[in-house]
């Protein structure tokens, strides 16, 4: 697989939250998948497909800027939209890929606009 199989499987993951279809977005998804962020640590789909659900809520438009590629890694400086009062905010994610599926996702951007809603985008749906 070349990089840019994943910078195009990476897009297509964004694709599908931002269409809120997070059964296509889970599919590129490895089942021991690491979620690293600002507000919370992850393993495994279903609690990244659980915070995707609620932070797709709120997501309104992603704006990818700069793609980069190495190896079995992608990196990509993006714009998201939420409603205001934080509005637009800018972010980059760090994937790694094994074969075809995403093993390990890092984001970084400045979590304190989303402090009050940590509990609503990280809570557990199975209660």
């Amino acid at each position: 697989m070349n990089t840019t199989d994943n910078l195009n499987l990476a897009e297509n993951y964004y694709n599908a939250m931002l269409a809120k279809d997070f059964d296509k977005m889970a599919s590129y998804l490895d089942d021991n998948v690491h979620f690293i962020g600002p507000l919370a640590k992850m393993q495994g789909k279903e609690p990244i497909i659980t915070a995707a659900k609620h932070f797709g809520s709120i997501l309104q438009d992603i704006k990818i800027g700069s793609r980069f590629a190495s190896h079995d890694q992608i990196m990509f400086a993006y714009d998201m939209v939420v409603p205001a009062p934080i509005g637009k905010f800018r972010a980059a994610v760090l994937m790694e890929f094994k074969g075809r599926l995403i093993s390990k996702i890092e984001l970084f951007y400045d979590a304190s606009p989303f402090q009050e809603k940590k509990n609503e985008i990280f809570e557990d749906d199975s209660k």
